[in-house]
C-alpha cells in the first residue's frame, strides 16, 4: 500500500473529522464523529501494518488524538486531582466510617483498661510477667527511655513505620472479618499489661502522661484503619442491591482512599511521639499539642467530610475514573 496514496484519497475526510473534534457538535454531529473516527482508526492501521512508522501515520495519530479526547473528556490535571482527593474523597471516606470508629475506639480503651485493672489488682498475676526487678526496671526506667533513647527524626521514622503496618494489616486482611479484630485486642492487650505493670509500681499518670500526647491521634488512626477494614469485610457479606463484586471494588477503592490519608495523618502522629512525647516541655503543652492535632483531624473527619457526603461523595472514584460498573437502560 503507498501512504501518500491513502493519504491523498482520504485526506478531506480526515480533516473534517480534525474540524468536528474542534466545533460544537448537536447529535448528529456527534454521530458523525464516530463514524469517521472509527474510519480514520482503521485507515492509521492500516499504515501501521504496511509501512510501520510514517510523517503520514503520526499526522492521522494527532488527529486521533484530538476526537479521542472530544469523545471521552481528557482527564483532570494532578493538582485538580490531588485538591479533588483532599477536599471531597478523603474526607467523605472518613466520615462513613465515623460511627464504626466510636465503636472500635470504645471497646479498645475497654479491653485495655480492664486488662490493666485485672492484672494490677492481683500480685500474683503481675508476677507472671517477670521478675520483680526486671518489672521495677521496667517501671522506672524503661517505659519511659523508649521516648528518648534514640534521635527524634529516626525515632519518629520508627513509630510511624510500626503503626502504619499495624494500619496496613488492617486494611490488607480486613477482608476476613477476623484479622482487625485480632489485631485491635492484641494491641489493647499489650497496652492493658503495660499499665498494669506501671501501676503496680505507683507510675500509671507517667505511663498515660507518656501516651496522650501521640496516642490520641496515632490509636484514632489504628481505629479508622480497622473500621474500614470491616466495612470491606461487611461489604461482601452484605452487598445490598449491587453484586459482592461491585460491592467488594466500591469498598476496596474508598478503602483505599482513606490508606493514603492515613500515612498523613500517622506521620503527623509521629511527629508528635518523636517531638514533642519525649521533649522536656510542660505535660500541659505536651497534652495541648496532641489533643490539637487529633482536633484537626476529626474536624476534617466529621466537619470536612460531613459536609463532602452531603455533597453526594463516598470515598469512591467518579465513573470516569472508576468505569461505569453497569449500564442501565432508561
Amino acid at each position: 500500500m503507498d501512504a501518500d496514496a491513502l493519504t491523498d484519497a482520504r485526506r478531506t475526510e480526515w480533516e473534517r473529522l480534525d474540524h468536528l473534534s474542534r466545533a460544537r457538535l448537536d447529535g448528529a454531529g456527534v454521530d458523525e464523529l464516530i463514524v469517521r473516527y472509527r474510519a480514520a482508526s482503521a485507515d492509521l492501521a492500516e499504515i501501521k501494518t504496511s509501512v510501520g512508522e510514517s510523517p503520514q501515520g503520526a499526522y492521522l495519530s494527532t488527529i486521533l488524538v484530538r476526537a479521542r479526547l472530544r469523545l471521552t473528556g481528557a482527564s483532570d490535571s494532578i493538582l485538580t486531582q490531588a485538591a479533588r482527593f483532599f477536599s471531597q474523597q478523603l474526607p467523605a471516606a472518613l466520615y462513613r466510617l465515623r460511627w464504626t470508629t466510636l465503636i472500635i475506639a470504645v471497646a479498645f480503651i475497654a479491653v485495655a483498661v480492664g486488662t490493666a485493672v485485672w492484672i494490677s489488682s492481683d500480685p500474683a498475676l503481675v508476677a507472671t510477667l517477670g521478675p520483680p526487678d526486671a518489672l521495677a526496671q521496667y517501671a522506672d526506667e524503661s517505659f519511659t527511655n523508649y521516648y528518648t533513647e534514640n534521635p527524634a527524626a529516626v525515632f519518629m521514622g520508627m513509630v510511624w513505620t510500626n503503626n502504619a503496618w499495624i494500619a496496613l494489616q488492617c486494611v490488607l486482611f480486613g477482608i476476613t472479618g477476623i484479622w482487625p479484630i485480632n489485631a485491635l485486642v492484641q494491641n489493647a492487650i499489650g497496652l492493658g499489661t503495660s499499665g498494669a505493670v506501671m501501676a503496680a509500681h505507683d507510675k500509671a499518670d507517667v505511663m498515660i502522661l507518656y501516651i496522650l500526647p501521640h496516642g490520641m491521634l496515632e490509636m484514632t488512626c489504628i481505629f479508622v484503619a480497622a473500621a474500614g477494614g470491616l466495612h470491606l469485610f461487611w461489604s461482601w457479606v452484605a452487598p445490598g442491591d449491587r453484586s459482592r463484586g461491585e460491592s467488594l471494588a466500591a469498598e476496596g477503592r474508598s478503602l483505599a482512599t482513606v490508606a493514603i490519608g492515613l500515612v498523613f495523618a500517622l506521620f503527623l502522629a509521629g511527629l508528635v511521639e518523636g517531638f514533642v512525647t519525649g521533649w522536656s516541655l510542660p505535660w500541659p503543652i505536651k497534652i495541648g499539642i496532641g489533643a490539637a492535632a487529633l482536633a484537626v483531624f476529626l474536624i476534617y473527619m466529621i466537619v470536612v467530610g460531613g459536609r463532602a457526603h452531603r455533597r453526594g461523595e463516598t470515598g469512591d472514584l467518579i465513573e470516569y475514573e472508576a468505569g461505569t460498573p453497569r449500564l442501565v437502560a432508561g
